[in-house]
């Protein structure tokens, strides 16, 4: 058990922020040391931005910077690098790596992206065809990924990549961290129906990783992917939310701007995704709660299909309610956002964007296919292509 309680947090946040006062201290500088100090994730290890301590006690720490006005280490940019490459580094990652990696992450000096999926391999992610091959102490990567947020932006990557072409689909991955500034790599945006492009497809000519940044053994990379998406799922779907937030507190609004819009059917629909909405914040919640006492499990599959579904009802019943008002778009102007902020925007835009909600971070379909085996204890499906070397099945 850790000796670091609430109350040795509180006296140690205190304590930092006395020492470095947000309004004087340069950003960087405050963020660096608040991560050497083991403020940054608590239940990291001591030495790579933590202290040992239960990860339900972040909040105490949490509140004391807020308090005091500290700068934050811009989290919706780099929500990629927080909540997936940093979890995949510290579990699967060797020393070195942790040491490298973890706290420019952290402060937000190098922001992350995630080159998983493929054109020809969407929901199969196992049936990717990026090739890494070996070539001395590194490896040549040629492949396509697509819709990856944050491509244009980011400095590394966590990739997928097929290093035995002649071995079973999930036995033939690698799982390695690639330099988004090497030679080789090319970023395109990818424009949406909402005319922005969150997204972009990354093109990979003879881009050249060293094997020390390969991220487990070679292999292994579906089980080190499957860490990753689990942290994935949790973070878009099981984030602390406080009632009555995100998509269904813009209907809410509506509803309460506009009463002579409203009808005894329109009443009972948002009724009931009300308190859809609610129960799936306080799943959340309580997952974030399991969370503490480990890594993530399927569970947050569920979360996020819930997340998903919601959006897109409610995004359809605030345009439904609001006729006229809500068809009209408010942007055309292309832009390239960080993240998607739901609540900025019009109901026009949420309804169009919200239609992505059950493709990214795991489309619908397999994470039903996951709570009914995993978690439910369903049989599975039957899969023919799966002892079969990956070369030989048809594509």
């Amino acid at each position: 058990m850790s000796a670091v309680d609430a109350d040795e947090l509180r006296r140690r946040a205190r304590e930092f922020l006395a020492a470095h006062d947000p309004a004087s201290t340069d950003r960087l500088e405050f963020l660096r040391a608040r991560f050497d100090a083991g403020l940054a994730w608590v239940h990291f290890p001591a030495g790579l931005g933590g202290l040992d301590a239960p990860r339900e006690l972040q909040a105490v720490v949490d509140e004391e910077f807020a308090a005091a006005g500290a700068p934050d280490n811009s989290p919706r940019l780099n929500t990629i690098g927080l909540g997936m490459a940093a979890p995949t580094i510290l579990r699967f990652g060797d020393d070195a790596q942790r040491s490298r990696f973890l706290r420019p992450l952290w402060t937000g000096e190098e922001i992350w992206c995630q080159l998983f999926s493929e054109p020809g391999a969407g929901s199969d992610l196992a049936a990717l065809s990026t090739r890494a091959v070996r070539d001395g102490d590194a490896w040549v990567v040629d492949g396509q990924k697509v819709w990856t947020s944050l491509a244009h932006r980011a400095s590394w990557a966590i990739l997928v990549a097929r290093t035995d072409p002649d071995a079973p689909k999930h036995k033939g991955l690698t799982y390695f961290v690639c330099d988004m500034t090497a030679p080789g790599v090319e970023v395109r945006p990818l424009r949406q129906i909402t005319g922005e492009a969150e997204f972009n497809e990354v093109f990979l000519t003879g881009v050249r990783i060293p094997d020390s940044q390969r991220i487990g053994e070679v292999g292994q990379g579906w089980q080190v992917a499957m860490g990753t998406l689990m942290n994935e799922r949790v973070a878009i779907g099981g984030g602390a939310a406080p009632r009555e937030s995100g998509m269904i507190g813009a209907a809410a609004t509506a509803w309460r701007q506009h009463p002579e819009l409203r009808t005894p059917g329109m009443h009972d629909r948002l009724l009931r995704l009300w308190v859809e909405a609610e129960a799936t914040r306080l799943t959340s919640q309580r997952l974030r709660q399991q969370l503490a006492a480990g890594t993530p499990g399927p569970e947050g599959s569920a979360v996020k299909l819930s997340f998903a579904r919601l959006n897109q009802e409610i995004s359809g019943f605030e345009l439904e309610f609001l006729g006229e008002r809500g068809l009209a778009y408010d942007d055309w102007t292309f832009r390239r956002p960080e993240l998607t902020d739901f609540t900025a925007r019009g109901a026009g835009y949420r309804y169009l964007r919200a239609k992505g909600n059950s493709i990214e971070g795991g489309t619908s379909e397999i994470l039903r296919n996951i709570i009914a085996e995993r978690v439910l204890g369903l049989p599975g499906e039957i899969r023919t292509d799966k002892d079969v070397p990956w070369k030989e099945l048809p594509r």
